[in-house]
């Protein structure tokens, strides 16, 4: 598979405009990325600009601290996916977490799972820059216990985004079994690369095309 084919090209930030969405969707179109990813106020716009093409929309839930009770994120699933979105990122609750109330933080994990369908795909993250390695690999076991066809490093709001040994301990957990998204902080081809390596399936951005355009004769 091809670096492009592994990539969520991404714009998440409060004060994009509609403009920015469009050139977002044009650019994932030109370059053949995987899907874009976009708040939620974004989907039907994505999709439309998409619309006839091989690029997934997914959106955010939850997002960007994950502190939002489950009703709401169920409620943000179901609208995200009516809207027309392909794919669900949805933040864990870290304080509960924190907090060791470990059967509250499945419980939101697979709620969400349910509103979001079988057909469509949920990654969710753990916003490992909270977490040391050994809160990384249990909060990794819930993941993997709840349905979720990815664990996602970050949020690229946080303190930190993904580190190389955060993958690795995560590929130590879920093996083939699932996915793995590596995001924030990956703005150069050599850092998605190893990224790769390290076990990551796929590859949040906004940097997408400065990333795929530095080694694009091999992405032809």
């Amino acid at each position: 598979m091809k670096l492009k084919d592994m990539i969520d090209h991404t714009l998440l930030k409060a004060a994009a405009k509609g403009e920015e969405i469009d050139k977002l969707c044009s650019e994932a179109v030109e370059h053949g990325f995987f899907a874009v990813c976009v708040n939620p106020y974004y989907v039907l716009r994505a999709v439309s600009q998409l619309k006839g093409t091989k690029v997934k929309v997914a959106s955010v839930v939850g997002f960007p601290l994950g502190a939002t009770p489950t009703a709401v994120k169920v409620f943000e699933t179901q609208k995200a996916i009516a809207d027309g979105a392909d794919e669900i990122d949805m933040v864990m609750n870290v304080g509960a977490f924190k907090n060791g109330e470990y059967s509250y933080v499945q419980e939101d994990f697979k709620a969400v799972r349910l509103a979001a369908g079988k057909d469509k795909i949920l990654k969710v993250i753990i916003e490992t820059c909270y977490l040391d390695e050994s809160e990384i690999r249990k909060a990794t076991e819930l993941v993997l216990g709840c349905g979720s066809d990815f664990v996602k490093t970050s949020t690229g709001f946080g303190t930190g985004g993904a580190e190389i040994s955060d993958i690795r301990t995560i590929k130590e957990i879920v093996g083939d079994k699932i996915g793995i998204k590596a995001s924030g902080g990956i703005r150069d081809r050599e850092k998605a690369l190893q990224m790769i390596e390290a076990g990551a399936t796929r590859i949040g951005a906004s940097a997408s095309v400065k990333i795929v355009e530095s080694g694009e004769e091999n992405e032809k």
